[in-house]
């Protein structure tokens, strides 16, 4: 059952603490990687039997795999697909950034230009879900970005193929190549390369506890995205929602992982023994319902404050990655909302309305990283590039400047490079 706590009964930086897991995940993905770098498709294919219990002999997804699997998805579920791409499209559209240039009387040009990596690489995990949205969230902003090729690696099932909802969303989001490679060894492929699989710059898109130190531990060949965690999501509610609305959103994320955080803060008694009684109701009712009471018991919490305003306090010290703003008038307090990975807002807008169809992107920041991190955006597949242009008599103006500033800082040769063109015109 689910702790109800009054405020102060426990720190914020532990409303989401979590089990952590007892294996050394950094040693055995470091010894993954390496093995990867060493053997290429051949340690894929041994990962691919040992991990997922399918047997190939190819990696790549096959134009008549992908042509077969979206033939057995739904003509409905292909349309809702089409429509959720829509709205990411549009909404993200609005994230694309322009270069700039300054132009000065004396003749002096700054500027930045902006330019989208060469080939993107999307992690689409496997295992206990399947989740086509990722799909469409991850690489529907660096199809905008206009990146050049996008790559995506996902786990097989046991016989081999690819989740068809998966691979109709990758068709839907026009994704270039597919291969079936999941875990610390696809992140491995996609960081160094190999035979078949090709080298990327940008790594995005979630994983578990191996994914994200694999990530992590390729930090540097290539660009990631986060350093993503189990989901949370934190309801912030007055004493006039509807307790089976509460319940049931804190469970959509309870189901994700058995280390998922699912916490309500109120400043209404009556409202957290009313959702408590109903999480125990709706529960044995999930499919998921082990996953969920794991999370649940473990990890959930409802906390009672004094008054909205703690409330909204105690959000901004935990920065969730999902925050529901159930009350009224939402936009009055979306200004005092400073950290949080995604905000939604009113009784009417449930957080899995964000992971698959409003648009906005549900790839977010989580463990607290909302305070300085930001939501997966165009902004993610592009790279800024400055360029300076002076003319001779531009630098003359400023190449004493910069020569007096480099000797301050003990580098002659900077104050050399700066007036050795101004000396050579007096001469």
């Amino acid at each position: 059952m689910i702790k109800i706590l009054r405020y102060g009964e426990v720190k914020n930086s532990e409303i989401f603490a979590r089990v952590v897991p007892s294996v050394d995940v950094a040693s055995i993905v470091a010894d993954i990687i390496a093995d990867v770098r060493r053997n290429g498709d051949r340690a894929l294919l041994a990962y691919t039997a040992k991990f997922d219990k399918a047997n190939l002999t190819s990696l790549a997804v096959t134009p008549e795999e992908i042509k077969e699997a979206v033939a057995k998805v739904e003509p409905r579920f292909l349309e809702i697909l089409r429509r959720a791409a829509a709205n990411i499209r549009r909404f993200h559209e609005k994230q694309v950034r322009q270069g700039f240039e300054i132009k000065d009387e004396n003749g002096v040009v700054m500027g930045q230009k902006v330019t989208p990596v060469d080939r993107a690489g999307l992690y689409v995990p496997g295992g206990t879900a399947a989740y086509p949205s990722t799909v469409l969230m991850d690489s529907i902003p660096a199809k905008i970005a206009g990146v050049g090729e996008v790559v995506m690696v996902t786990p097989p099932g046991k016989d081999g193929k690819v989740n068809p909802a998966i691979l109709a969303a990758a068709q839907v989001a026009g994704i270039d190549r597919i291969f079936k490679v999941g875990g610390a060894q696809a992140i491995a492929a996609l960081a160094y390369g190999t035979e078949t699989i090709p080298k990327v710059d940008k790594i995005v898109g979630p994983g578990n506890a191996f994914v994200a130190e694999a990530k992590k531990q390729v930090f540097g060949e290539v660009s990631i995205d986060m350093i993503a965690g189990p989901s949370e999501i934190l309801i912030v509610s007055d004493g006039k929602s509807d307790p089976r609305h509460i319940a049931a959103d804190l469970l959509s994320q309870a189901e994700h992982d058995k280390l998922a955080s699912a916490v309500l803060v109120t400043d209404s008694p009556d409202l957290a023994l009313a959702v408590q009684r109903e999480l125990e109701e709706q529960i044995p009712k999930l499919e998921r319902a082990e996953i969920a009471r794991a999370s649940i018991d473990n990890n959930g919490k409802i906390i009672v404050a004094k008054d909205l305003e703690t409330v909204i306090d105690i959000a901004n010290e935990i920065a969730p990655e999902h925050l529901e703003l159930c009350v009224d008038d939402p936009f009055a307090y979306l200004g005092s909302i400073r950290h949080a990975g995604s905000v939604f807002m009113g009784r009417n807008c449930p957080e899995a309305l964000g992971d698959y169809m409003a648009g906005p992107n549900h790839t977010l920041p989580t463990g607290g990283t909302a305070k300085f991190s930001s939501p997966l955006s165009v902004d993610d597949f592009v790279k800024k590039t400055q360029f300076t242009y002076f003319t001779k008599d531009a630098l003359a103006e400023l190449a004493d400047d910069v020569a007096c500033f480099a000797r301050l800082e003990g580098l002659t040769a900077h104050a050399k490079s700066a007036v050795i063109r101004t000396e050579e015109e007096s001469k």
